[in-house]
């Protein structure tokens, strides 16, 4: 990765580094006021109720893990869809059977991906958690997948929302390239590539990253980590919370899990309901 200079406190020692997730700097970006919600206030304020397809993803995510765990001969399609209802959360739903029609729906989804699959192709990691040092940041993450093919890792991450993929969705991820330089690092190999597996539509949209590609996405991650990182120090200088931690207002505002404590983004837009995500004509936040 590209070096830079340390930047040194008042001391004269090393800063120290900012320790994130990739939810952690996209959730600065989106907006500071959540971020301060989410990170800062301790205790966090309440969050609002589960989003229903927050629960069909993370169903399906759980799932699919749970699948490359079973021995090689169990790894049928029948076994992924077993799985999904074993492991199916019911939160957030209008009601008890639009959730059924939901937890179909995903057995669905599953077993059609899977039965694309090879089950002997044994991953180098399911939900594997890797992390990196850089001059300014301690990352980690956890990926989806990681394979191995030929000579070099590959990140791949699963879709189930209903925006159809294309190749800027991967390019432009932070979270994908932030995922692939870790992985280099965690296991000292060549990791370049990314995937986003839709699961709905059985897409696959891959990105192969330079390393420059990779350095700038890096660069990208510290700016936003030095936006911040600097929030509590213009806040010890007099500068008010609330010009620290703005809201970034907009439509977006009423998938907000704390919209209930901020007004802005109750005045930009009006509270979804936690089912509101599976209408086919709305486009919720990607959380998956």
């Amino acid at each position: 990765m590209a070096a830079t200079a340390l930047q040194l406190d008042l001391a004269g020692m090393p800063a120290r580094l900012f320790s994130c997730t990739p939810s952690r700097l996209a959730t600065w970006l989106d907006c500071p006021r959540r971020y301060k919600f989410v990170y800062v206030d301790r205790p966090p304020p309440a969050k609002g109720p589960p989003w229903a397809h927050n629960s069909v993803g993370a169903s399906v995510h759980a799932a699919l893990a749970a699948w490359w765990s079973l021995p090689v001969e169990r790894r049928t399609p029948e076994s992924a869809g077993s799985l999904v209802r074993s492991r199916w959360i019911g939160l957030g739903f209008r009601d008890d059977a639009q959730a059924e029609q939901w937890r179909e729906r995903a057995v669905e989804m599953v077993t059609g991906y899977v039965d694309g699959l090879d089950p002997y192709d044994e991953p180098i990691g399911v939900e594997r958690t890797v992390a990196m040092r850089t001059e300014a940041l301690a990352f980690s993450g956890r990926i989806d997948r990681l394979d191995r093919r030929g000579d070099e890792l590959v990140v791949v991450d699963y879709k189930t929302g209903r925006h159809v993929l294309s190749t800027d969705d991967a390019r432009g991820s932070l979270a994908l390239a932030l995922y692939a330089a870790a992985a280099a690092r965690t296991l000292r190999q060549r990791c370049l590539s990314v995937e986003l597996h839709h699961l709905p539509t059985g897409r696959v949209v891959r990105w192969e990253h330079t390393q420059e590609t990779l350095d700038r996405q890096l660069r990208r991650a510290h700016d936003i980590a030095a936006e911040a990182a600097a929030a509590p120090v213009r806040i010890a200088s007099g500068e008010t919370v609330d010009a620290v931690y703005p809201p970034r207002a907009g439509p977006m505002c009423g998938w907000c899990d704390y919209a209930a404590h901020c007004p802005e983004g109750r005045a930009a837009g009006a509270p979804r309901a936690s089912w509101a995500g599976l209408a086919e004509d709305i486009k919720p936040p990607d959380d998956d």
